[in-house]
């Protein structure tokens, strides 16, 4: 019992060391994110044709590789889109141009497999697990790479507290059909708890994160909370779906990637959405 929870602490901590020092690192170099980030798409989208692999008509290693390469083209194609003005604007649409191309292509030498799964399949890969992980670097340069920070920060403070309501006052359950452990209690346990998290990074940290005001903070705070929730039910749908507990073994004591990570998959937009809408009204 004691070694499980000191292999869980162990890993989780490595988790949490990779992700927060990519993001610190960011002011010097992005290549540490580029890295830690480019690793997550690949491993995830490993572990999303484990999920789907029940069906039996599963991907070829060379799809599978194109594939991996596409997720890593969607992530550095951010980059390019955020860093060039003008005509090197359009740089950002080569990567995803050269993957449709070769993807498509790839697929027509594939006579046995069925043609509309195996491009779904890949097409959803790439928008469930390339797509969310390339707008975090979109984020960090609307604003600034600790903004990212207080991102996860807010999604662990989020899950923390979900966690501690749901297993001491989770009787009202919250979807029932979809993640029976999840309540009501823990989803307001949750919002709370990153409410007073951005209540304290406000008065507090403020100057660190370069962003003073309260309501900014609480408004972040409350979109991460909901949207990291509604990103875990949507993942608990699919392996719901596939049949599957966890997405993979990756991570001992936490299971897969995609486990972790499945909040950031409606996080991501919805911070960007949020972060789009404060710049343009300032």
């Amino acid at each position: 019992m004691i070694r499980n929870i000191l292999i869980r602490a162990a890993s989780g901590a490595i988790y949490v060391a990779l992700i927060i020092g990519s993001i610190l690192l960011l002011d010097h170099s992005p290549l540490a994110f580029f890295a830690v980030f480019s690793l997550f798409i690949v491993i995830g989208i490993n572990e999303v044709y484990g999920i789907t692999r029940g069906d039996g008509d599963n991907q070829s290693w060379l799809v599978t590789l194109i594939d991996m390469l596409g997720g890593i083209g969607v992530f550095f194609a951010t980059y390019l889109a955020m860093n060039f003005a003008t005509f090197g604007r359009a740089l950002w649409l080569l990567p995803l141009s050269g993957y449709l191309l070769l993807r498509c292509i790839v697929q027509l030498y594939r006579p046995r497999q069925n043609a509309l799964r195996g491009l779904e399949r890949s097409f959803f890969a790439l928008g469930y697990v390339a797509l969310p992980l390339a707008l975090l670097h979109a984020i960090t340069q609307l604003t600034t790479p600790r903004i990212l920070l207080a991102v996860f920060i807010f999604i662990w403070v989020n899950d923390t507290g979900a966690y501690l309501a749901g297993i001491t006052l989770g009787r009202h359950k919250l979807w029932e059909r979809i993640s029976p452990k999840k309540s009501w209690d823990g989803l307001v346990g949750g919002v709370l708890a990153c409410v007073l998290t951005a209540w304290g990074t406000a008065h507090w940290c403020g100057d660190f994160f370069k962003v003073p005001q309260l309501g900014i903070w609480l408004g972040l705070s409350i979109i991460v909370a909901l949207a990291a929730t509604y990103g875990d039910f949507t993942e608990s749908l699919l392996k719901r779906t596939a049949g599957v507990k966890d997405s993979g073994h990756l991570i001992p004591g936490h299971g897969g990637l995609l486990d972790r990570i499945d909040s950031l998959i409606l996080v991501a937009p919805a911070v960007l959405i949020y972060l789009i809408l404060i710049i343009y009204n300032a």
